[in-house]
This record gives structure tokens, C-alpha cells and sequence, in this order.
């Protein structure tokens, strides 16, 4: 059993007594000999709750077949982590730190090459080399990429920097592939593209969903989807499917770089977040030609528009696949890759993105807003613990005034007890149990919500014992509604 350890993260000063507790959750009240107060709760100023977090040892009692069940879980735990080593899983290349979008940032060197590139631009727009139709000379020739007019604005500077950056700025390979994208664009009819009703079955292929710590929007890519044979006869079995694939995957991307901020200093770059899990992996030609096609198609026309590569619930396979393509990447684009086994995938996700922005399938609490979760969304921070092995963390919400607390709480892969009370300030009042102790299995709902109606002054307890030898991740939130 491991030692006792408090760690305080904030310590509220109490305030004075009030009014009796009511709840709905009630499963059972401890019972106290107590004197009715008095003082009630006066909601003429508004006290939101304080939280601390307090950790002690677990008191969880085990049984034989418990304690055999965790030598076990410890086994496998140090079997995952060696097969990891021995596959060279790169958690994390090398370091990255994204260029800045500021052009007040650039270097003397850079600025003087965005100015070269500019020039270069003009010319090529008064001398018609971008392939647009002539126009009477009175008439200004105007070519957009993204839905940015080329040199109107600095949201113009902030695209030539991805020609640029793309190009280890030299300047005429920059200028060289910038015309072959608005050669491919007007080929491909792009801006037509954008604009239409396109049908598709990949909704829960690719999508976008949160945003990342640095404000970077998310793009999920699930591959495991296409382990539905029906699906994906309907997208890869003939050369029109795959073509019709294309477009789709072209059009969704078009679609999301409008949202981007081309302004100087702006966000302009995506993070995105790639699910191995049940992959066809390559043995799938179809797939794997569609795949090539599409990266070959996003090197050469999508310039620096990937801020982060996270790859979670990475397979063995895949870093067969890695050690093919590993070698043709430069070393900034290997930067720029995270990846992540299946026990490690939540934690990774959440080093770079909030739980509350992370879907709930891949270890975090959001879920899209609707009639099931009315009580959070996207804006509802939530705060991360990790429960070390024997220990019990405690997080103490302090109550200052009626309200209903909605609480939603998860434990990644959970394996531990859960239990949640109410304790009132006064001493001789009663202790109201929400949550009896309950052993909480891997198997059992990923998020655990509950609400609490208080009229008294008091905290509410949410209590995690992990009795296990593996550490845990414990993640929270919680909303206040006066009454």
C-alpha cells in the first residue's frame, strides 16, 4: 500500500451556515444528530464553487483473485510497453515548433524572399502565366487560391509563406509550384468543387471536430471504418468509386481551409489526428492506391497546412509502412509526427488537446451537443489527474450558495472505484451519498454524469481508488445552474 500524500491545489475559506440539502441522485443519507440552522443562502451575489484535489492511499480491499488479476494487468502492462520498444513506436520526433504566421516574425532573409516572391507574382498576373483568361487592359487581373485573392492583403503573405516554407524558401521553386496548384486547381475546377452536393457514407470516415490546445481545429481520420465490407466495396471497388472518393476528400479539405485565419498571426494550419485501430492496413490495394494518390495530391497542392500528425492505436504493421516512407521525409516533416499505441493514445491526444475538446471514443468527455448531453459542451473546461497506482484521489467541490451541480466524470479504461457524496458544512449535518462505492469495469459506460441539488452550504466529494499497479487517468468537469 503506498504511503499517504496530500497535495492541495487550492484551499477555500468557509463561509457561514445554511439551509438543508435536497437531492434527486440520493441513494443514501449517513444520518447525524443535527440542530436545524438558521441561516439560509442568500443568492443576492454570485460564489462559484473552489476544487481541491487530494490524494491519499488506497483503501480498496483486495481480493486473492484481485491481487492475481493485477499481477497480471502489470505483466501485460511491461509485455505492451517492450513490444512497443522492440517495434520503435517514435512516441514523439524529434521537436517542433510551428513557424510563426506573423510577418512582423519574419526573418531579414525571409521577408526579403516574400518580397522577391510578390514581385514575381505581379508579373506573372500582368503577363497572364497563371492561365487565367485575358482581360481588356483597363480591367485588374484577379486569381484566388483558397478564396484569398492573390496580393490584395497580408492574408496573401501568410499563403506565399506556405509556398515558401514549402520550398526551404527559394524563391522560383516556390514560385514554380505555386502556378502548378492554380494550374491543378482550375483543372480539377475547384472552386466549383467547394460548392457541390457531393453524396458519401464517410461522415464517421473523416471529420472535423474541437480544437486543439494552440487553437488548431481537429481532423479525425478513423481508418478502422473501412473494415465494413459494405462501405468500402461502395468507395474503393471500381476506378469511378475511387475517383468520386477523391473528390469528396478534396472538397472536405477545401471546405475546412476556408474556416482557417489567413490574417497575420492567425491559425492557419490543421492538427490531425489519425485512428489505426482496425485498419485494413496494406494488404488492400484499393485503398492503398486511393491513399497514394491523395498524399501525392496534398504534397503538391496543399502546402504546410498540417500543423501536427498524430497516429494513436498504432498497429505493428504500421511501422513497416514507416520504415518505406520514413526515408523520403525531410526531418522537419518527421517533426511534425506523434505516435501512439493503444494503452497510450488518450494521454498522447491530451498532451496536445484538452479532454473536453477530445470525442469520448477516444478517452475524452465530448460528445456533440443534443438532447443526451444537454448540460456540456465544447466551452466546458475540463481538468486531468493522474491517480498513481494504490492511491485514492479525492476532488472536493466547495458549494457557496443553492444551486444544482452537473458533474461529468471518467476514468481512462477504469479498473477502479468510484463513489461521490455530499458533506455539509455544519457538523452535525447530514452526509448524502449520490454515488455508493462502485467497482468500475472497462466494460461499463466510458462517462459516468450525475446532479446534485444543494441548499446548503457543503462540498461535494468524488472519490477514485485505484488499488491497481498502473496508473490512471482521471478526468473531470463540472457546471453550476443557480436555483
Amino acid at each position: 500500500m503506498a504511503e499517504e500524500s496530500i497535495t492541495t491545489l487550492v484551499t477555500p475559506e468557509k463561509l457561514s451556515s445554511t439551509a438543508p440539502v435536497e437531492s434527486e441522485t440520493t441513494q443514501e443519507v449517513l444520518p447525524k444528530e443535527i440542530e436545524t440552522s438558521e441561516a439560509e443562502v442568500t443568492p443576492s451575489e454570485h460564489h462559484p464553487p473552489k476544487v481541491t484535489e487530494t490524494e491519499t492511499a488506497s483503501t480498496e480491499k483486495k481480493e486473492v483473485a484481485d491481487e492475481t488479476s493485477s499481477l497480471k494487468e502489470a505483466e501485460e502492462e511491461k509485455k505492451e510497453d517492450a513490444e512497443e520498444k522492440k517495434s520503435i513506436i517514435p512516441k514523439n520526433i524529434g521537436s517542433f515548433k510551428e513557424e510563426s504566421s506573423k510577418l512582423s516574425d519574419l526573418s531579414n532573409s525571409e521577408k526579403k524572399s516574400l518580397d522577391e516572391l510578390k514581385n514575381l507574382v505581379q508579373d506573372a498576373l500582368d503577363n497572364h502565366q497563371f492561365g487565367e483568361a485575358e482581360t481588356p487592359e483597363e480591367e485588374e487581373v484577379v486569381v484566388k487560391i483558397w478564396g484569398i485573392p492573390l496580393l490584395k492583403d497580408d492574408r496573401s503573405d501568410v499563403v506565399l509563406l506556405k509556398f515558401l516554407r514549402a520550398r526551404d524558401f527559394k524563391v522560383k521553386d516556390s514560385l514554380a509550384m505555386l502556378k502548378n496548384t492554380i494550374k491543378w486547381r482550375r483543372d480539377f475546377k475547384i472552386d466549383e468543387l467547394v460548392d457541390e452536393e457531393l453524396v458519401d457514407d464517410l461522415d464517421k470516415v473523416v471529420f472535423m471536430y474541437g480544437h486543439d490546445r494552440e487553437g488548431h481545429p481537429v481532423c479525425y481520420n478513423v481508418y478502422g471504418e473501412f473494415q465494413n465490407k459494405e462501405l468500402y466495396k461502395k468507395t474503393f471497388s471500381d476506378e469511378e468509386k475511387r475517383k468520386h472518393f477523391l473528390r469528396t476528400r478534396i472538397q472536405f479539405l477545401e471546405r475546412s481551409i476556408r474556416k482557417l485565419d489567413f490574417s497575420s498571426g492567425g491559425v492557419s494550419t490543421i492538427f490531425q489526428v489519425n485512428d489505426m485501430k482496425n485498419s485494413p492496413g496494406l494488404g488492400k490495394k484499393e485503398l492503398r492506391s486511393a491513399t497514394k494518390q491523395a498524399v501525392e495530391l496534398l504534397q503538391d497542392n496543399y502546402p504546410e497546412f498540417v500543423f501536427k500528425q498524430a497516429f494513436v492505436n498504432v498497429p505493428w504493421w504500421y511501422l513497416v509502412f514507416y520504415t518505406v516512407i520514413g526515408p523520403f521525409m525531410t526531418p522537419r516533416s518527421k517533426s511534425k509526427l506523434v505516435f501512439a499505441g493503444p494503452s497510450r493514445s488518450a494521454e498522447t491526444l491530451f498532451k496536445y488537446i484538452s479532454p473536453e475538446q477530445v470525442p469520448v471514443q477516444y478517452g475524452g468527455l465530448s460528445v456533440d451537443p443534443c438532447d443526451c448531453n444537454p448540460d456540456f459542451s465544447l466551452d466546458d473546461l475540463a481538468s486531468e489527474i493522474t491517480v498513481k497506482p494504490g492511491t485514492k484521489q479525492t476532488v472536493e467541490i466547495i458549494i457557496y450558495e443553492k444551486c444544482e451541480l452537473v458533474w461529468e466524470i471518467r476514468v481512462i479504461g477504469w479498473e477502479v472505484s468510484y463513489k461521490a457524496e455530499f458533506v455539509p458544512e455544519e457538523k452535525d449535518g447530514y452526509t448524502v451519498v449520490v454515488q455508493k462505492p462502485r467497482k468500475m469495469r472497462p466494460s461499463d459506460e466510458p462517462v459516468l454524469t450525475h446532479s446534485f441539488k444543494v441548499n446548503e452550504l457543503g462540498k461535494v466529494l468524488l472519490t477514485v481508488d485505484n488499488p491497481t499497479s498502473k496508473k490512471k487517468k482521471l478526468v473531470y468537469r463540472f457546471n453550476v445552474k443557480p436555483l
